[in-house]
Protein backbone atom coordinates (compact mmCIF):
# COMPACT_ATOMS: atom_id res chain seq x y z
CA UNK A 1 0.00 0.00 0.00
CA UNK A 2 1.41 3.32 -1.16
CA UNK A 3 2.46 6.09 1.87
CA UNK A 4 -0.17 8.28 2.83
CA UNK A 5 2.14 11.44 4.86
CA UNK A 6 0.19 14.57 6.42
CA UNK A 7 2.35 17.34 4.47
CA UNK A 8 2.97 21.09 5.90
CA UNK A 9 0.60 23.48 3.16
CA UNK A 10 3.82 25.59 2.80
CA UNK A 11 5.57 22.89 1.13
CA UNK A 12 2.90 21.83 -1.38
CA UNK A 13 5.48 23.69 -4.45
CA UNK A 14 8.29 21.33 -3.72
CA UNK A 15 7.46 17.83 -4.15
CA UNK A 16 9.15 15.77 -5.93
CA UNK A 17 7.53 14.76 -9.18
CA UNK A 18 6.70 11.24 -8.76
CA UNK A 19 4.39 11.92 -5.19
CA UNK A 20 1.42 13.89 -5.80
CA UNK A 21 -0.64 16.11 -3.13
CA UNK A 22 -4.16 15.64 -2.42
CA UNK A 23 -5.31 19.05 -2.47
CA UNK A 24 -8.61 19.11 -0.01
CA UNK A 25 -6.90 16.92 2.97
CA UNK A 26 -2.95 17.52 1.81
CA UNK A 27 -2.17 14.32 1.87
CA UNK A 28 1.42 13.21 0.59
CA UNK A 29 1.11 10.07 -2.02
CA UNK A 30 3.20 7.85 -3.74
CA UNK A 31 1.84 7.71 -7.40
CA UNK A 32 3.95 5.49 -9.35
CA UNK A 33 3.95 6.77 -13.13
CA UNK A 34 5.57 5.60 -16.63
CA UNK A 35 8.30 8.31 -16.30
CA UNK A 36 8.90 7.76 -12.53
CA UNK A 37 9.34 3.64 -13.70
CA UNK A 38 11.57 4.64 -16.18
CA UNK A 39 13.27 7.07 -13.86
CA UNK A 40 13.85 4.19 -11.22
CA UNK A 41 15.06 1.52 -13.83
CA UNK A 42 17.65 4.21 -15.02
CA UNK A 43 18.55 4.91 -11.43
CA UNK A 44 18.85 0.93 -10.90
CA UNK A 45 21.04 0.64 -13.82
CA UNK A 46 23.30 2.90 -12.83
CA UNK A 47 23.71 1.10 -9.22
CA UNK A 48 24.39 -2.18 -11.13
CA UNK A 49 27.22 -0.20 -13.05
CA UNK A 50 28.49 1.07 -10.32
CA UNK A 51 28.67 -1.82 -8.20
CA UNK A 52 30.25 -4.33 -11.10
CA UNK A 53 32.49 -1.53 -11.69
CA UNK A 54 34.07 -1.29 -8.28
CA UNK A 55 33.86 -5.09 -7.69
CA UNK A 56 36.14 -5.25 -10.78
CA UNK A 57 38.27 -2.97 -9.05
CA UNK A 58 38.61 -4.94 -6.00
CA UNK A 59 39.17 -8.25 -7.36
CA UNK A 60 41.82 -7.34 -9.85
CA UNK A 61 44.00 -5.48 -6.59
CA UNK A 62 43.28 -8.11 -4.18
CA UNK A 63 43.98 -11.42 -6.79
CA UNK A 64 46.78 -10.09 -9.04
CA UNK A 65 49.84 -9.47 -6.67
CA UNK A 66 51.24 -7.34 -9.22
CA UNK A 67 48.97 -4.86 -8.25
CA UNK A 68 49.61 -4.96 -4.35
CA UNK A 69 51.44 -1.55 -4.11
CA UNK A 70 50.56 1.11 -2.12
CA UNK A 71 48.97 3.38 -4.84
CA UNK A 72 46.19 0.18 -5.45
CA UNK A 73 45.96 0.49 -2.03
CA UNK A 74 44.37 3.83 -2.02
CA UNK A 75 42.27 2.68 -5.43
CA UNK A 76 41.25 -0.43 -3.29
CA UNK A 77 39.79 1.78 -0.43
CA UNK A 78 38.12 4.21 -2.90
CA UNK A 79 36.55 1.53 -4.63
CA UNK A 80 35.36 0.36 -1.32
CA UNK A 81 33.57 3.01 -0.55
CA UNK A 82 32.32 3.58 -3.93
CA UNK A 83 30.59 -0.06 -3.93
CA UNK A 84 29.13 1.00 -0.67
CA UNK A 85 27.64 3.78 -2.59
CA UNK A 86 25.63 1.85 -4.97
CA UNK A 87 24.46 -1.11 -2.36
CA UNK A 88 23.54 1.48 -0.11
CA UNK A 89 23.18 4.84 -1.16
CA UNK A 90 21.71 4.13 -4.21
CA UNK A 91 18.78 1.21 -3.41
CA UNK A 92 17.91 3.47 -0.12
CA UNK A 93 17.76 6.76 -2.18
CA UNK A 94 15.34 5.27 -4.93
CA UNK A 95 13.20 3.88 -1.93
CA UNK A 96 13.49 6.84 0.26
CA UNK A 97 13.91 9.70 -2.13
CA UNK A 98 14.64 13.53 -0.06
CA UNK A 99 11.34 14.62 -0.42
CA UNK A 100 9.48 11.79 1.29
CA UNK A 101 12.01 12.65 3.89
CA UNK A 102 11.51 16.30 4.18
CA UNK A 103 8.25 15.51 5.60
CA UNK A 104 8.45 12.35 7.35
CA UNK A 105 11.05 11.80 9.71
CA UNK A 106 11.57 7.78 9.27
CA UNK A 107 14.35 6.48 11.29
CA UNK A 108 15.58 4.85 7.65
CA UNK A 109 15.97 8.59 6.88
CA UNK A 110 18.29 9.05 9.55
CA UNK A 111 20.44 6.13 8.43
CA UNK A 112 20.03 6.79 4.78
CA UNK A 113 21.43 10.84 5.53
CA UNK A 114 24.60 8.94 8.09
CA UNK A 115 25.45 6.56 5.27
CA UNK A 116 25.50 9.06 2.63
CA UNK A 117 27.58 11.44 4.41
CA UNK A 118 30.41 8.48 5.87
CA UNK A 119 30.40 7.33 2.29
CA UNK A 120 30.62 10.49 0.23
CA UNK A 121 32.92 12.42 2.18
CA UNK A 122 35.25 9.17 2.29
CA UNK A 123 35.46 9.17 -1.38
CA UNK A 124 36.11 12.53 -1.63
CA UNK A 125 39.02 12.27 0.63
CA UNK A 126 40.25 9.24 -0.78
CA UNK A 127 40.35 10.56 -4.20
CA UNK A 128 42.43 13.36 -2.11
CA UNK A 129 44.90 10.98 -1.26
CA UNK A 130 45.33 9.43 -4.58
CA UNK A 131 45.83 13.35 -5.89
CA UNK A 132 48.81 13.44 -3.13
CA UNK A 133 49.97 9.81 -3.97
CA UNK A 134 50.28 11.32 -7.40
CA UNK A 135 52.03 14.39 -6.59
CA UNK A 136 55.21 12.67 -5.03
CA UNK A 137 55.39 10.56 -7.96
CA UNK A 138 55.47 12.58 -10.62
CA UNK A 139 56.78 15.74 -8.80
CA UNK A 140 59.40 14.33 -6.28
CA UNK A 141 60.18 10.52 -8.01
CA UNK A 142 63.27 9.92 -6.52
CA UNK A 143 62.25 10.07 -3.03
CA UNK A 144 58.97 8.72 -3.68
CA UNK A 145 58.76 5.35 -2.42
CA UNK A 146 60.36 6.84 0.88
CA UNK A 147 57.24 8.83 1.23
CA UNK A 148 54.40 6.93 0.25
CA UNK A 149 55.05 3.42 2.08
CA UNK A 150 52.77 0.68 3.42
CA UNK A 151 52.53 2.63 6.36
CA UNK A 152 51.91 5.82 5.15
CA UNK A 153 49.02 4.83 3.20
CA UNK A 154 47.74 3.29 5.87
CA UNK A 155 47.57 6.05 7.82
CA UNK A 156 46.11 7.97 4.83
CA UNK A 157 42.96 5.59 4.74
CA UNK A 158 42.87 5.47 8.41
CA UNK A 159 42.25 8.98 8.59
CA UNK A 160 39.94 9.52 5.50
CA UNK A 161 37.38 7.18 7.16
CA UNK A 162 37.81 8.44 10.43
CA UNK A 163 37.14 11.96 9.11
CA UNK A 164 34.27 10.98 7.53
CA UNK A 165 32.59 8.67 10.28
CA UNK A 166 33.15 11.52 12.71
CA UNK A 167 31.50 14.37 10.38
CA UNK A 168 28.36 12.15 9.67
CA UNK A 169 28.14 11.52 13.62
CA UNK A 170 28.77 15.18 14.54
CA UNK A 171 26.01 16.03 11.54
CA UNK A 172 23.41 13.86 13.06
CA UNK A 173 24.05 14.37 16.78
CA UNK A 174 23.74 18.04 15.61
CA UNK A 175 20.48 17.56 13.99
CA UNK A 176 19.48 15.45 17.15
CA UNK A 177 19.89 18.52 18.86
CA UNK A 178 18.38 20.67 17.53
CA UNK A 179 14.92 19.08 17.73
CA UNK A 180 15.36 18.47 21.57
CA UNK A 181 16.32 22.18 22.43
CA UNK A 182 15.13 24.26 19.19
CA UNK A 183 16.61 27.89 19.43
CA UNK A 184 19.12 26.94 21.72
CA UNK A 185 20.92 24.81 19.39
CA UNK A 186 20.59 26.79 16.15
CA UNK A 187 24.30 27.50 16.66
CA UNK A 188 25.40 23.76 16.40
CA UNK A 189 23.03 23.33 13.81
CA UNK A 190 24.78 25.92 11.98
CA UNK A 191 28.55 24.80 12.34
CA UNK A 192 27.07 21.38 11.34
CA UNK A 193 26.15 22.87 8.47
CA UNK A 194 29.14 24.79 7.77
CA UNK A 195 32.16 23.00 8.62
CA UNK A 196 30.45 19.80 6.75
CA UNK A 197 30.97 20.68 3.67
CA UNK A 198 34.30 22.61 4.42
CA UNK A 199 36.13 20.18 5.50
CA UNK A 200 33.75 17.22 2.93
CA UNK A 201 34.23 18.95 0.04
CA UNK A 202 35.85 22.62 -0.13
CA UNK A 203 39.03 22.08 1.43
CA UNK A 204 39.50 18.55 -0.25
CA UNK A 205 38.83 20.10 -4.01
CA UNK A 206 40.99 22.84 -3.08
CA UNK A 207 43.85 20.19 -2.39
CA UNK A 208 43.29 18.37 -5.23
CA UNK A 209 43.00 21.49 -7.74
CA UNK A 210 46.52 22.78 -5.83
CA UNK A 211 48.03 19.62 -6.48
CA UNK A 212 47.07 18.80 -10.19
CA UNK A 213 47.70 22.19 -11.21
CA UNK A 214 50.87 21.56 -10.10
CA UNK A 215 51.05 17.94 -11.32
CA UNK A 216 50.46 19.41 -14.60
CA UNK A 217 52.85 22.03 -14.59
CA UNK A 218 55.44 19.71 -13.72
CA UNK A 219 54.53 17.14 -16.58
CA UNK A 220 54.79 19.76 -19.07
CA UNK A 221 58.05 20.80 -17.48
CA UNK A 222 59.47 17.11 -18.10
CA UNK A 223 58.43 16.92 -21.11
CA UNK A 224 59.64 20.08 -22.85
CA UNK A 225 62.98 18.42 -21.06
CA UNK A 226 62.89 15.11 -23.00
CA UNK A 227 62.20 16.59 -26.39
CA UNK A 228 65.12 19.43 -25.43
CA UNK A 229 67.66 16.76 -24.37
CA UNK A 230 66.93 13.55 -26.64
CA UNK A 231 66.98 14.65 -30.21
CA UNK A 232 65.86 17.72 -32.12
CA UNK A 233 64.20 15.62 -34.78
CA UNK A 234 60.69 16.13 -35.93
CA UNK A 235 59.57 12.53 -34.32
CA UNK A 236 61.14 13.53 -31.38
CA UNK A 237 59.13 16.88 -31.37
CA UNK A 238 56.08 15.16 -31.97
CA UNK A 239 56.38 12.56 -29.30
CA UNK A 240 56.94 15.19 -27.07
CA UNK A 241 53.70 17.00 -27.57
CA UNK A 242 51.88 13.64 -27.55
CA UNK A 243 53.06 13.53 -23.44
CA UNK A 244 51.67 16.99 -22.96
CA UNK A 245 48.79 16.00 -24.48
CA UNK A 246 47.98 13.13 -22.42
CA UNK A 247 49.00 14.79 -19.33
CA UNK A 248 46.60 17.05 -19.89
CA UNK A 249 43.87 15.62 -21.18
CA UNK A 250 44.53 12.76 -18.07
CA UNK A 251 44.04 15.54 -15.63
CA UNK A 252 41.20 17.50 -16.73
CA UNK A 253 39.22 14.59 -17.49
CA UNK A 254 39.93 13.52 -13.31
CA UNK A 255 39.08 16.98 -12.05
CA UNK A 256 36.96 17.70 -14.78
CA UNK A 257 34.33 14.46 -13.75
CA UNK A 258 35.23 15.20 -10.13
CA UNK A 259 34.05 18.97 -10.00
CA UNK A 260 30.82 18.20 -12.66
CA UNK A 261 29.70 15.46 -10.31
CA UNK A 262 30.09 17.00 -7.11
CA UNK A 263 30.48 21.21 -7.30
CA UNK A 264 26.66 21.41 -8.09
CA UNK A 265 25.14 19.93 -5.22
CA UNK A 266 27.76 21.53 -2.57
CA UNK A 267 27.25 25.46 -4.26
CA UNK A 268 23.23 24.75 -4.06
CA UNK A 269 23.13 23.36 -0.14
CA UNK A 270 25.84 26.49 0.53
CA UNK A 271 23.18 29.15 -1.46
CA UNK A 272 20.19 27.64 -0.07
CA UNK A 273 22.11 27.96 3.92
CA UNK A 274 23.25 31.35 3.42
CA UNK A 275 20.66 33.11 1.53
CA UNK A 276 18.08 30.91 2.86
CA UNK A 277 16.40 30.07 -0.34
CA UNK A 278 13.68 27.07 -0.90
CA UNK A 279 15.16 24.89 -3.73
CA UNK A 280 12.45 22.51 -5.22
CA UNK A 281 13.39 19.11 -4.10
CA UNK A 282 13.35 17.55 -6.84
CA UNK A 283 16.32 20.06 -8.15
CA UNK A 284 17.92 18.82 -4.82
CA UNK A 285 17.53 14.64 -5.66
CA UNK A 286 18.62 15.63 -9.37
CA UNK A 287 21.97 17.25 -7.68
CA UNK A 288 22.19 14.40 -5.21
CA UNK A 289 21.99 11.52 -7.73
CA UNK A 290 24.72 13.63 -9.90
CA UNK A 291 27.32 13.08 -7.18
CA UNK A 292 26.76 9.67 -6.42
CA UNK A 293 27.15 8.90 -10.04
CA UNK A 294 30.73 9.68 -9.64
CA UNK A 295 31.20 6.63 -7.61
CA UNK A 296 30.22 5.08 -10.93
CA UNK A 297 32.73 6.95 -12.92
CA UNK A 298 35.71 6.37 -10.92
CA UNK A 299 36.69 3.27 -11.88
CA UNK A 300 36.67 4.12 -15.25
CA UNK A 301 38.78 6.83 -14.74
CA UNK A 302 41.07 5.67 -11.72
CA UNK A 303 41.43 2.21 -13.14
CA UNK A 304 40.98 2.12 -16.88
CA UNK A 305 43.75 4.57 -17.64
CA UNK A 306 46.23 1.63 -16.72
CA UNK A 307 46.72 -1.44 -19.25
CA UNK A 308 47.24 -4.03 -16.34
CA UNK A 309 43.98 -3.12 -14.87
CA UNK A 310 42.21 -3.40 -17.98
CA UNK A 311 44.21 -6.76 -18.42
CA UNK A 312 42.86 -8.06 -15.38
CA UNK A 313 39.24 -6.97 -15.83
CA UNK A 314 40.04 -9.41 -18.82
CA UNK A 315 40.66 -12.17 -17.38
CA UNK A 316 38.04 -11.61 -14.43
CA UNK A 317 35.10 -11.08 -16.86
CA UNK A 318 36.45 -14.25 -19.29
CA UNK A 319 36.39 -16.51 -16.01
CA UNK A 320 40.10 -17.46 -16.88
CA UNK A 321 41.13 -16.85 -13.13
CA UNK A 322 38.68 -19.44 -12.21
CA UNK A 323 40.45 -21.77 -14.62
CA UNK A 324 44.44 -21.86 -12.34
CA UNK A 325 46.33 -19.52 -10.23
CA UNK A 326 46.94 -16.53 -12.24
CA UNK A 327 47.66 -14.58 -9.13
CA UNK A 328 51.47 -14.24 -10.02
CA UNK A 329 50.43 -13.38 -14.02
CA UNK A 330 52.35 -10.76 -15.56
CA UNK A 331 49.60 -8.03 -16.35
CA UNK A 332 50.57 -5.86 -19.13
Amino acid sequence: MAPEVTVNRTYVYNIHPCYEIDNVSYILKKKPSMICVLLYIFLGSLSVTTICGNLLVIMSIIYFRQLHTPTNSLILSLAVADLLVGVLIFSLNMEFTVSLCFYYEYLICKVLESFNITLSTASILNLCCISIDRYYAVCQPLTYRTKINVHVVAVMILVSWSVSVLLALGYIIAGLNDEKCEEKCFINVLLANILGPVFSFYVPAIIMLCIYLKIFLVAQRQARSIQNTTCQSTKSGAAGSKTERKATKTLAIVMGVFLICWTPFFLCFTFQLLYHVSVPAAVIETLGWLELSNSMLNPFIYAFFYSWFRSAFRMIISGKIFQGDFANTKLL
